[in-house]
């Protein structure tokens, strides 16, 4: 059978030749689940009309944030309680997004649990948790908002947020590298197998991004923010409203022929670290000039 075609994306404000700036967005977002930092400010970023902002937490809670949310773009914010660990959540979840938005023509994950700790100090709870709010929860609404789009024939543009080291790897947050790296093979995995039905996935990998939820447990004590400084050859900590900017082109129409992608947004820092000799870039002028001299006296191999 003929796939269906691709949906028509949203146009994204910015001057390109199929945009408007002032042109309203057709279609849904669904940012599963979000947080007070990079999902609130990714949810700030979109320029669908209806946001869908599905999480585990008080209701009270959830729609005072996403009334803040609406006011701040003029979108129309639904909150939805789930907690993403949980099928039976996800599946009443998803079936109240598609009775207030409709089916949504972009899904964001961005499901995240994680802290830092020596990896023998871990119980099989703690690692079960990470897992499964990371990788089971991503992967519990993509298959339900996947399987309810292929039943009424309708594509969308599936974005995961997850990290740099899901690729690397890193000592002290293993459950979430090992979480995250799964999430990404499944969105390579779904590109390739999905893209019949319209669907599209990548990935955003964003290095240290400066949040109070996520700082307050991977740098409780303030200490390493100016080292990981000091390894980003940009000078400074990425943004929430970067990975907004990012992640409003990867699900427009803009990257309509952009699937199973995976984006590192980190000012270089993955780069710098992974290059054997980065590190001479601290060594000075006068140095260098030692450097030489002794480089030249050099004979031979």
């Amino acid at each position: 059978a003929q796939a269906p075609p691709l949906p028509r994306a949203p146009t994204v404000p910015g001057g390109g030749p199929h945009s408007s700036s002032s042109a309203e967005a057709e279609g849904a977002a669904a940012l599963w689940p979000w947080r007070s930092g990079q999902g609130a400010g990714a949810a700030s970023g979109l320029v669908w009309p209806r946001v869908s902002l599905p999480r585990r937490g008080k209701i009270d809670v959830l729609k005072q944030t996403a009334e803040e949310i609406s006011s701040k773009t003029g979108n129309k914010v639904h909150a939805i309680q789930c907690d993403v660990r949980d099928p039976a959540s996800v599946k009443n979840a998803v079936a109240e997004l598609i009775k207030v938005a409709g089916h949504p023509d972009v899904v964001i994950n961005n499901a995240a649990g994680n802290f830092v700790s020596p990896t023998e100090r871990l119980s099989a709870n703690a690692w079960k948790t990470i897992v499964d709010i990371v990788l089971n929860g991503t992967a519990f609404v993509t298959l339900e908002i996947g399987k309810e789009l292929i039943k009424v024939q309708k594509g969308a543009a599936f974005l995961a947020i997850t990290t740099i080291y899901a690729e690397s790897g890193s000592g002290f947050v293993s459950p979430s590298a090992s979480a995250k790296a799964g999430v990404d093979a499944m969105c390579k995995s779904l590109a390739a197998e999905w893209g019949r039905y319209g669907m599209r996935f990548n990935v955003i990998q964003p290095g240290p991004i400066r949040t109070k939820g996520a700082f307050s447990r991977l740098d409780p004590t303030g200490q390493f923010e100016k080292e990981m400084i000091g390894r980003i050859p940009c000078g400074r900590l990425g943004t929430v409203e970067e990975i907004a900017n990012l992640a409003t082109y990867l699900c427009s129409e803009y990257a309509s022929w952009v699937t199973g992608a995976v984006i590192r947004m980190d000012g270089g820092e993955y780069v710098s670290m992974a290059g054997e000799f980065n590190d001479l870039k601290k060594v000075t002028n006068e140095q260098w000039d030692m450097m030489e001299a002794l480089i030249r006296k050099t004979k031979g191999s």
